[in-house]
C-alpha cells in the first residue's frame, strides 16, 4: 500500500516538474538545454531538494507542498538548482570552516538573479528583509555573484545569528551533494565541462539571437559574463618578465643519488657524480612599473596592486643581487620616478606610498620617459614594463623596444582593447585581495646557501 502511494506521488511530481520545465522554457528559451540536463530522482531521505550537476533529487512530499502554495514556487525551486549548476557552484566547494558562508553566498547570488527576472512564472513579492540585503550588497558590488558575496561576507565577520537569519531567508535546497563531488574527481570534471559548454552557449545566445528574450534577465547575463571571463594568475604572469640566468648555487633538483651511491660503493670514497655548482633561476634585473594616478583610478586599488606586486617580488629567489626597478606615477604626465635597488627600499616605498597626480590619463608620456632612460643607458637590460590602469587613456602608436603589459582593473568585466604589441591582464578588486592574502600566508622556504 505504501509503495503504491509513493509511486503515485512520484508520478504526480514528475508531471509537476515537466510542467515546470515547459513553463520556464516558454519564458526563457535560452535555458532549453540547461532545463533538461538533470535527471529527476525522488528521495524520501531529503528534506527539500538537492542537485549535484547530474541529478535533481527531490522529496515528493516537499515538492507537492510547494506546488500547493503555487507553481511559481516550484518554478523558482527548480530554476534555483539549475542556476547553481550553470554558475559552477556545485564543483567549487570551500573548506569546512568556510562552507557555511559559501553556501549562503551561492543561495543569495542565485536568488538575486531570480528576483531580478521579470517573468510572471517566477513572480513572488519581495520581502522587506530580502530587499534590504540586496540593497546593502549592491552598494559594494556591481554584480551579485557568489564569489563576490562570499568575499564580502568573510570580510564582514557577521554574527552567527545574522548568518542564520540570512540562511533562513535565502536557502532553497540542500548542498550536501556538492561535498560528495569531492570524492569523485573524474565524474564531476566531466559534468563541470558539460555545464561550462552550456554556459558558454547561453552567453553567446543572449548576446546575439536572444537579446529581446533576455531583457528580463539582466542579472543572469551579468553573472554569466563574470563566470565565463578568463581567470588569471598574476604571480605566473609577472614571471614573464624574469630573466633566466645561471647562478652559483648548489642545484639539488638535478642531482642523481643513484650514481652517487653507486660510486661510493664501487670505489669507496669516489662518487661518479656530484652536485652541480650552478643552477638556472629566473631573476628580475631591470624592470619598470607604471601606476596610473589619474582621477579614474582608485587609490585603494593602486595600493592593493602594489602590495600584491611587492609580495611576489620580495621573495628572495625573485631578485638578482643587483637589480633596478623604476616605479613611475603618471597621469597625463610623469609625476614621479622612484628607483628601487634593494628589498628594503621596496618595503620602505610601500610603507610611505602616496599618490601623486590625479589628473587625466595618457599612457604615452610614460613610454617616452622610459625611452629617454634607455637612450641614457640607465638600464643594463630592461626586460619589460607593467602599466596598472583602469583602461581609459591614449596608447602609444609605435611598439616599444621592451615587452609591455597593461594590467587593468575593471568592475564591469568587459574586455579592453590594447595595441597588438601589448599583453594585457584584467583583474578585479577581489582578485587583488585574494592573491595578496595567499602570498602573506605562503610559507617561506629555506634556500641552499650560495657556494
Amino acid at each position: 500500500m505504501f509503495e503504491e502511494q509513493l509511486l503515485e506521488k512520484v508520478s504526480i511530481c514528475n508531471e509537476i516538474l515537466t510542467d515546470c520545465r515547459n513553463e520556464l522554457y516558454l519564458n526563457m528559451r535560452f535555458l532549453d538545454v540547461a532545463l533538461h540536463s538533470l535527471v529527476l530522482e525522488p528521495s524520501m531521505e531529503l528534506g527539500r531538494t538537492a542537485v549535484n550537476g547530474e541529478v535533481f533529487r527531490y522529496n515528493p512530499e516537499f515538492l507537492m507542498a510547494q506546488y500547493r502554495v503555487g507553481n511559481a514556487v516550484v518554478n523558482r525551486c527548480y530554476l534555483h538548482s539549475i542556476l547553481h549548476c550553470l554558475m559552477g557552484h556545485v564543483w567549487n566547494p570551500r573548506g569546512a570552516q568556510k562552507r557555511r558562508l559559501w553556501d549562503l553566498a551561492c543561495d543569495i547570488g542565485v536568488e538575486a538573479m531570480i528576483d531580478g527576472m521579470a517573468y510572471r512564472c517566477l513572480r513572488i513579492p519581495l520581502r522587506p528583509y530580502r530587499r534590504a540585503v540586496y540593497q546593502g550588497l549592491e552598494k559594494k558590488l556591481r554584480v551579485l555573484n557568489a564569489e563576490a558575496i562570499f568575499y564580502l561576507l568573510q570580510q564582514a565577520r557577521l554574527d552567527m545569528r545574522v548568518v542564520a537569519r540570512m540562511m533562513e531567508e535565502f536557502a532553497v535546497d540542500e548542498h550536501f551533494l556538492w561535498e560528495q563531488n569531492e570524492n569523485r574527481p573524474q565524474a564531476p570534471m566531466e559534468q563541470e565541462n558539460r555545464w561550462q559548454n552550456i554556459r558558454d552557449r547561453m552567453e553567446t545566445e543572449l548576446d546575439t539571437f536572444a537579446k529581446e528574450a533576455a531583457e528580463g534577465s539582466k542579472g543572469l547575463r551579468e553573472q554569466l559574463r563574470v563566470e565565463n571571463r578568463q581567470r588569471y594568475d598574476y604571480r605566473a604572469f609577472l614571471k614573464k618578465f624574469c630573466v633566466l640566468k645561471e647562478e652559483m648555487q648548489v642545484d639539488l633538483d638535478s642531482f642523481d643519488y643513484i650514481f652517487y651511491h653507486y660510486g661510493m660503493e664501487l670505489y669507496g670514497n669516489m662518487p661518479l657524480i656530484e652536485h652541480l655548482e650552478t643552477k638556472e633561476a629566473e631573476k628580475i634585473e631591470d624592470f619598470v612599473i607604471v601606476i596610473d594616478t589619474s582621477m579614474s583610478c582608485k587609490a585603494s586599488l593602486v595600493q592593493k596592486f602594489l602590495e600584491e606586486t611587492y609580495s611576489i617580488l620580495s621573495q628572495s629567489e625573485s631578485f638578482e643581487r643587483k637589480f633596478c626597478i623604476h616605479i613611475l606615477q603618471c597621469d597625463e604626465r610623469v609625476q614621479s620616478d622612484t628607483v628601487i635597488e634593494s628589498r628594503k627600499q621596496l618595503q620602505a616605498y610601500m610603507e610611505h606610498f602616496q599618490i601623486q597626480g590625479l589628473g587625466g590619463t595618457d599612457f604615452r608620456p610614460a613610454f617616452e620617459y622610459v625611452n629617454m632612460l634607455l637612450a641614457k643607458k640607465v638600464f643594463r637590460k630592461l626586460r619589460g614594463l607593467i602599466y596598472f590602469t583602469d583602461g581609459y587613456g591614449t596608447f602609444p602608436v609605435k611598439k616599444p623596444r621592451f615587452d609591455t603589459a597593461f594590467v587593468f582593473f575593471r568592475e564591469d568585466y568587459l574586455d579592453v582593447d590594447v595595441p597588438p604589441w601589448a599583453m594585457k591582464l584584467i583583474l578585479d578588486e577581489r582578485d587583488l585581495g585574494e592573491i595578496v592574502e595567499i602570498e602573506r600566508q605562503r610559507p617561506q622556504v629555506m634556500k641552499s646557501p650560495r657556494v
